[in-house]
């Protein structure tokens, strides 16, 4: 229990009606969580203004009430709090009620349209093989230790992101490894959080469903970077042209890294196929399992955030020899007749071009690449051509599917797919709405040594359709069906 007044600490306050000497044993905004004894910070959300709950609120036992704006009708007994920006001052408040956790652990953000999955994950893997009890919040996973805790988006609410923090620093665990996505960033659900280091990968066609402009897309994420105090660091992929704009007006230390120019940490690639790469890391060469100039980057990013850290480098390179690719990123498996199949989470223009990138740079030219790909639905209508162009242009052979077509009709979301197919790649494009037979179709088109990517779900083990999550998952499916032929 904590009392109001305790956890308004730098919330923002531009009034108060009632006391703030009041108990809160929970906070919410979500009016249904509400119970006695409860704060109720009312959110003007994406789809719905918590204001509207305000009332219903206090009726469950809210004997506080947080908002933007004061309600006309004010009830006896009940402690008003008027700040300037309630999405903000939830995450202020959680933090202050949990203990402000982030004081206590070494958490490192990372950010980027592609690599966060990765980056933060190889982190935690690193961290965890050099014996140092760590945290991770991912897309696919929350992890304390190496206990594992199931994960609902890119980046909890204020209130879990605190919760999960607080049960970290209780359970010894002395960093933490973070996505940051932009929506998280411009929802302020990372408010009031200290990063000891935030890192930027990259920024490509994404999410304009939400942020409208590729502008808004870039400004969402150079908040994250405004925001750090002078004893933190940022991280930033220099061979990415905004990667520079993220520091300015940073107060954190400023580091770079890149592949293609001068920066305080760079890597060469040596060697790459697909059992993995042999790199040179601030002249040290490394062996790595992954696979492709885009999880070049990745292990830059690592060695270099480790680095920062403190870590002994040759500690690293050994630690780095040893991780093996997160699941959905560029999982390689091959049939009894030598058919290589890719599954990876690639599901943006970039992302898609970087892995058809990374098979053709590796294949002999001997065999067919075949590309199973679709795009979500409900989501970013304008990459959709993209995407089925990159895949026409970089493949010998393309299916294009289903995704996670949500309300959509999947038959229209390929259509405006086909929209991006130039007239010289018809012929070697074809359309089939159901992912499972669109998969089963590549497998029994390919021949000895062709390789088939299915792009776009990788770690998912899941299909949404008209609001339902139906089990599916590339790889077992691939899987499957290699071994459905082979007999």
């Amino acid at each position: 229990m904590k009392l109001l007044k305790d956890i308004l600490y730098k919330a923002g306050i531009a009034n108060v009606v009632g006391s703030t000497n009041v108990a809160v044993e929970k906070i919410c905004f979500d009016s249904r969580e509400v119970e006695k004894l409860s704060l109720f910070v009312a959110v003007s959300g994406t789809q719905v203004d918590g204001h509207q709950f305000i009332d219903l609120a206090i009726e469950k036992g809210a004997q506080a009430i947080v908002c933007q704006i004061m309600p006309e009708k004010l009830i006896d007994g009940v402690t008003y709090v008027e700040v300037e920006d309630s999405s903000r001052a939830l995450g202020v408040i959680a933090s202050n009620f949990y203990d402000n956790p982030s004081l206590e652990i070494e958490l490192v953000g990372v950010t980027g349209t592609n690599g966060k999955t990765t980056t933060a994950t190889l982190l935690h893997d690193l961290f965890t093989q050099l014996g140092l009890k760590s945290g991770l919040l991912s897309t696919v996973i929350n992890k304390i230790g190496v206990k594992p805790i199931v994960s609902t988006h890119t980046t909890p609410d204020a209130i879990q992101l605190n919760a999960l923090l607080r049960k970290m620093v209780e359970e010894d665990c002395k960093y933490c490894f973070m996505e940051v996505s932009s929506h998280a960033i411009h929802q302020n659900r990372i408010a009031g959080v200290e990063f000891k280091g935030a890192v930027f990968t990259n920024i490509t066609h994404d999410h304009l469903d939400y942020h409208k402009t590729f502008s808004e897309y870039i400004k969402a994420k150079k908040l994250f970077f405004d925001g750090l105090s002078d004893s933190a660091f940022a991280l930033v992929n220099k061979d990415d042209k905004n990667g520079l704009v993220m520091m300015q007006n940073t107060k954190a230390k400023q580091y770079t890294y890149a592949l293609k120019s001068m920066a305080d940490y760079t890597c060469k690639i040596m060697e790459n196929d697909f059992s993995g790469m042999l790199l040179n890391i601030a002249g040290n060469e490394v062996w790595t399992k992954l696979i492709g100039g885009f999880n070049a980057y990745n292990m830059l990013a690592i060695y270099s955030v480790a680095d920062l850290l403190g870590i002994e480098k040759l500690e690293i390179l050994t630690a780095i020899s040893k991780l093996v690719s997160v699941d959905g990123r560029f999982q390689y498996i091959k049939s009894e007749n030598e058919v290589a199949g890719i599954v990876d989470y690639a599901h943006t223009p970039d992302a898609l071009k970087n892995v058809l990138k990374t098979i053709n740079d590796i294949r002999t030219g001997n065999e067919q690449v075949i590309t199973v790909v679709g795009c979500g639905g409900d989501r970013d209508k304008e990459k959709r051509p993209v995407m089925a162009g990159i895949a026409c242009e970089m493949s010998d052979k393309v299916i294009l599917t289903s995704d996670n077509p949500r309300s959509e009709n999947p038959d229209e979301i390929i259509k405006d797919m086909r929209a991006g197919v130039e007239a010289i790649h018809f012929k070697k494009v074809l359309a089939i709405s159901n992912r499972e037979e669109a998969i089963k179709t590549a497998c029994s088109l390919a021949e000895t040594g062709d390789i088939i990517l299915v792009a776009g779900k990788g770690h998912e083990k899941y299909q949404e359709i008209n609001g339902v999550k139906l089990p599916f998952d590339d790889l077992q499916v691939l899987n499957q069906t290699f071994e459905i032929l082979k007999k």
